[in-house]
């Protein structure tokens, strides 16, 4: 199938799950990991109407993001030696995973002049191989970031467990949606939970029914990538 043709059936699968929560598909921002994807191929993602495109990886980025004028946002670990040339190619960066990394990032923004929006990735596998702060650590982490006056919060991200059982990956994602409303109430002018990024290629749909409102998808729009 072609590019345009897996977005097509993708928006019908984010439909059908928005509508499960009492949403719709507007309601829904689709972000399109571009991670092994030709350039060919995101441009034919973009023609299908795709407006927000990610990266893991900086090396990629350099390479698409002057290539492909859309809005990017930085998915994968942030190296604190990478922050700079982050801030050039990335309108939001998403996995912002400790207070260290968000103070980096407000000195290098300061020092740009820049306020940079960024969402604070929770580790809600709690998989030592990945990223992000603890489900406990999130409430001091969020005072000590807003805290950052040239850092706007935005949201917060997270990665289902590597598990092939859905009900696993559900109830992270249930997990997340309630530290999200409590985020909710939080009170200040530069933290605001616009943007609850949870779900990928292989659980979008259960993320979407338990609130997700930005999904982050690779293959199901770009296909396997080529070994």
């Amino acid at each position: 199938m072609s590019i345009a043709e897996n977005i097509s059936r993708v928006r019908g699968r984010i439909e059908t799950a928005a509508v499960k929560s009492g949403r719709t598909l507007k309601d829904i921002t689709v972000v399109a990991v571009t991670k092994g994807a030709p350039l060919e191929a995101v441009r034919q993602a973009q023609e299908a109407g795709i407006g927000v495109f990610a990266e893991n990886r900086l090396q990629e980025a350099a390479i698409k993001v002057p290539q492909i004028p859309a809005e990017w946002h930085m998915v994968g670990h942030l190296q604190t030696n990478k922050i700079k040339d982050a801030l050039g190619f990335f309108k939001l960066i998403q996995s912002v995973d400790s207070v260290r990394l968000a103070k980096k990032i407000q000195e290098a923004a300061a020092a740009l002049g820049q306020i940079v929006s960024v969402l604070l990735e929770i580790n809600i596998s709690g998989e030592e191989q990945k990223y992000g702060f603890a489900p406990e650590e999130i409430y001091s982490a969020a005072d000590a970031v807003i805290a950052l006056p040239n850092l706007r919060v935005l949201g917060l991200m997270g990665i289902a467990p590597n598990s092939p059982d859905m009900e696993v990956r559900r109830a992270s994602f249930k997990k997340l949606k309630s530290i999200f409303n409590v985020c909710k109430t939080l009170k200040a002018e530069n933290f605001e939970m616009k943007y609850l990024s949870m779900g990928m290629s292989g659980d979008f749909e259960a993320a979407i029914e338990e609130g997700s409102n930005m999904v982050r998808l690779g293959h199901v729009i770009f296909g396997e990538p080529k070994a």
